[in-house]
């Protein structure tokens, strides 16, 4: 195989849940860019969406949302490739363990573990039955740099899905199928942007103030800045690639350093 051909994804069909905006939505730009025939999946799809027949509307945290996203590909025919699981948030409020309700619990959890797990136990038999294939799971660094004022669920869940994440490479690496993990600290999505504006609005601060209040609140960032959403996609095209054939089992950090152990 030429070098050239190391970094392509011609003919191979790939799989992006939460590809709809900031992070999701480049690494789908990215895979398109490398040549795989890319779904995605998310809640709704985007106004003006220019590959409508691409996207699968459905809510991957539930059990209905993963049978939907299924189904839909087995109609398309074929085994995925490349399954890259990038949906994930947190949503509990302030305050502590103790303001973190059953509900909320089992919100974070479905959405940052258990949809990760529902969509694999769907799509990997036929991965699996086909002899290859890439699975990319994103975590965070909150597994080891957890914030408990209002993402302690989040965190759990995050460290829950690189575990079961590690047991699914050893399991599936002897039959073809690699299985990684992607840990990212703080980017810079619209979504991002928005939170910066509360905090400088509600705090009377600059931008730049607001983004530094945000970085020391993480013990800092020693790049200085937090990743583009098209960084995150490059280090993804690496791991689904041929150049990335002997890596298995792997949690990828890419955080600007704010991650403060070896």
């Amino acid at each position: 195989m030429s070098s050239n051909e190391r970094d392509r994804l011609d003919g191979r069909r790939a799989l992006v849940t939460g590809g709809s905006k900031g992070t999701g939505r480049a690494v789908v730009a990215r895979l398109r860019e490398m040549g795989a025939d890319v779904w995605t999946t998310a809640r709704t799809m985007p106004a003006g969406y220019e590959r409508p027949d691409r996207f699968i509307a459905a809510d991957t945290s539930t059990l209905e949302g993963a049978a939907l996203v299924a189904g839909r590909l087995a109609e398309a025919g074929g085994p995925l490739d490349i399954l890259v699981h990038v949906v994930g948030g947190a949503s509990t409020p302030s305050g502590g363990f103790a303001v973190i309700t059953e509900d909320q619990w089992l919100t974070e959890l479905h959405l940052n573990l258990l949809g990760a797990v529902r969509l694999d136990r769907a799509l990997l038999p036929a991965m699996l039955e086909s002899g290859s294939g890439v699975v990319l799971h994103f975590t965070s660094i909150q597994r080891e740099l957890p914030q408990y004022d209002a993402s302690l669920a989040y965190a759990a869940a995050k460290a829950a899905l690189r575990t079961y994440s590690k047991g699914l490479a050893n399991e599936l690496a002897p039959r073809g199928v690699r299985v990684n993990a992607i840990s990212p600290g703080g980017i810079e999505t619209e979504a991002y942007e928005r939170f910066v504006d509360r905090i400088a609005d509600g705090n009377g601060l600059t931008r730049e103030a607001a983004k530094q209040t945000i970085h020391d609140s993480l013990g800092g960032v020693p790049l200085g800045r937090f990743a583009q959403p098209e960084e995150i996609a490059d280090l993804v095209g690496f791991l689904v690639s041929e150049r990335a054939a002997a890596i298995v089992g792997a949690e990828y950090v890419i955080d600007g350093g704010t991650v403060p152990t070896v």
